[in-house]
């Protein structure tokens, strides 16, 4: 049998229960650990961990590029392997890291695309939005996203306790099982106590503490916010992907358009490190060219 079948359940445990990764990306690692698991044993047949090594991984990395996989899943497919590698390792099951001088495949990152300022308040300042719980309900997903650039997972999870109004103060627990705060700006403070006093006449039975909620009063689910951002960003943008992500995105580059420093939207965000959060300069950049272009006399 693989080695990758034998200690994938583990890894998998691992990935959710203690880096609380989300679904989307546990399929994705399974997927990955899948496919690599096929291709040793239609290879290479019976073959022990110690038995691994970087000409094999390069082997299936060749394999999979002569089939047309593009590098940035070829790149997502490599760091599925290092994790799961270093992962045996620390446990004791590997002596050797096969993943040793094996780097990720190298490909161009695409910019994050965003919605301009002007566009996100064209959507907040019409008459979009209907009266009562549902379209409160509605206004207040877009403003979260918009206003805090909170994960789609983050927003269904946030319940009532988590926020201070009288502190302007949002807490979310982000990935990893950390825990951040956001400030809440005056408008999104007004919209969620608007929000609670048309749910509070809803008479939901159980709501089990949950911000957010769907039409029968059960905790939002991420079809169901996807499906609410695309309506209504599909009315004020022709961007190609309407997702809760994009204002996530178009959060940060509006904070950074408007001078904020990295640091300070790097810890809004949740990220990391600094490298996560450096992409949104590139838009930056690329306005103050569109800038340039059009001022300077000799561009």
């Amino acid at each position: 049998m693989s080695p990758i079948k034998t200690d994938k359940s583990k890894f998998l445990k691992y990935l959710r229960f203690e880096k609380r990764y989300s679904e989307n990306t546990l399929v994705s690692y399974q997927n990955d650990l899948n496919q690599f698991s096929e291709f040793l044993e239609v290879q290479y047949g019976e073959l022990s961990s110690e038995q691994l090594n970087p000409g094999i991984i390069r082997s299936w990395l060749a394999d999979l590029s002569e089939k047309g996989i593009n590098h940035r899943s070829l790149a997502r497919k490599t760091a599925s392997l290092k994790s799961f590698f270093k992962f045996m390792k620390r446990a004791g099951q590997l002596k050797k890291d096969p993943m040793s001088g094996i780097s990720s495949p190298k490909f161009q990152k695409k910019l994050p695309e965003f919605i301009p300022d002007e566009q996100m308040n064209k959507l907040f300042d019409g008459q979009i939005f209907e009266e009562g719980f549902h379209g409160y309900r509605d206004y207040l997903i877009l403003e979260l996203l918009y206003g805090t650039g909170i994960r789609l997972g983050e927003l269904i999870s946030i319940r009532d306790e988590d926020i201070n109004l009288q502190k302007n103060l949002l807490r979310v627990l982000g990935k990893g099982n950390k825990q951040r705060v956001i400030p809440l700006n005056i408008t999104l403070c007004n919209a969620i106590k608007n929000y609670r006093s048309l749910r509070h006449k809803m008479d939901f039975e159980k709501r089990e503490g949950f911000l957010i909620l769907t039409n029968k009063g059960k905790q939002a689910y991420p079809v169901f916010v996807q499906r609410t951002v695309k309506k209504y960003l599909n009315l004020v943008t022709t961007a190609e992907k309407t997702s809760p992500h994009l204002l996530r995105h178009s959060f940060a580059t509006s904070l950074l358009n408007n001078g904020a420093d990295l640091n300070s939207i790097k810890d809004l965000l949740g990220h990391e490190n600094l490298a996560a959060t450096q992409v949104y300069t590139h838009n930056s950049v690329e306005k103050l060219k569109k800038i340039f272009s059009q001022a300077h006399p000799k561009a």
